[in-house]
């Protein structure tokens, strides 16, 4: 039994309509709309739809993307389920796509959290699959042409390894995350600090750092549109970089031995998955 959550903040309701409909069609037990925006206009929209799997959950204040998740997790957990599912308003999959996401951590106790592959619209591969980043390679990657700096993404974003197998990654991308409830209730949920974007690097790491398998699964394709908003909004960016700040005041800038640890083991993991 798996459930599914939604975080929107000024979303209009014809933006996230199809994938409302799509996460419907699964066999989703719970589909929580978690409204940063407290919108009484969508609020309408989704009561509208009748719909009694939808818990429709609007935030008295916006405290971030991991903040509007976990009310959504807390409630899943608390409902008994096997799985949560997490995934942006900009994302697109056919149908069976999480039933197939389910089969597979079925499949495999050990695993904790799944991100499958994700597109951008035109079909190319997202290189959303990345080693635990030190400071320089956010930096790099942010504010470097990519010629200067082209071989230390490719190790960074894990390049020389086949997507189309099964990867152990130490840092999943948020876009969509599912996640084992028995895990996070023993590794914690997001860290509220994070108000938006490194509270996927943390948690990714936290669960593997316990034991538990964190997965990349090519067995299952969504769609990510993938707006790069700190890319092109300066507050978004002033936003990215002080959250940046927090994440590496919490695990460590120059000195993190943990950080090298990870590394060191997902390259031995994926040995046999390396391109040749």
């Amino acid at each position: 039994m798996f459930s599914v959550s939604l975080v929107t903040y000024r979303n209009q309701f014809a933006d996230i309509k199809d994938l409302i409909n799509s996460v419907l069609e699964s066999s989703c037990s719970c589909f929580y709309i978690v409204d940063n925006a407290n919108d009484p206009v969508l609020a309408k929209e989704i009561s509208a739809l009748q719909n009694d799997r939808i818990k429709y959950v609007p935030m008295s204040e916006n405290r971030g993307f991991g903040s509007g998740h976990n009310a959504a997790i807390k409630k899943s957990m608390s409902e008994g389920c096997d799985y949560h599912m997490i995934m942006n308003p900009d994302i697109k999959f056919d149908p069976g796509t999480l039933e197939k996401i389910e089969m597979f951590m079925e499949s495999d106790k050990e695993i904790g959290l799944v991100m499958p592959k994700t597109l951008f619209p035109d079909g190319l591969l997202q290189r959303n699959c990345k080693l635990v980043p030190a400071p320089a390679d956010l930096i790099f990657k942010r504010f470097f042409p990519e010629f200067l700096v082209r071989f230390r993404m490719k190790r960074f974003m894990m390049c020389d390894y086949d997507h189309d197998a099964v990867l152990d990654v130490p840092y999943l991308c948020g876009c969509f995350m599912a996640f084992r409830c028995s895990v996070l209730n023993k590794t914690g949920i997001f860290d509220e600090r994070f108000f938006m974007y490194p509270e996927d690097i943390d948690i990714t790491r936290r669960i593997f750092s316990a034991g538990w398998r964190t997965v990349y699964y090519p067995g299952a394709e969504v769609i990510h549109e993938h707006n790069r908003e700190s890319g092109k909004n300066m507050r978004m960016l002033w936003i990215h970089i002080v959250n940046m700040i927090r994440y590496f005041n919490k695990w460590g800038w120059i000195f993190d031995p943990e950080r090298k640890k990870i590394n060191k083991r997902i390259v031995e993991l994926n040995k046999d998955k390396l391109l040749r």
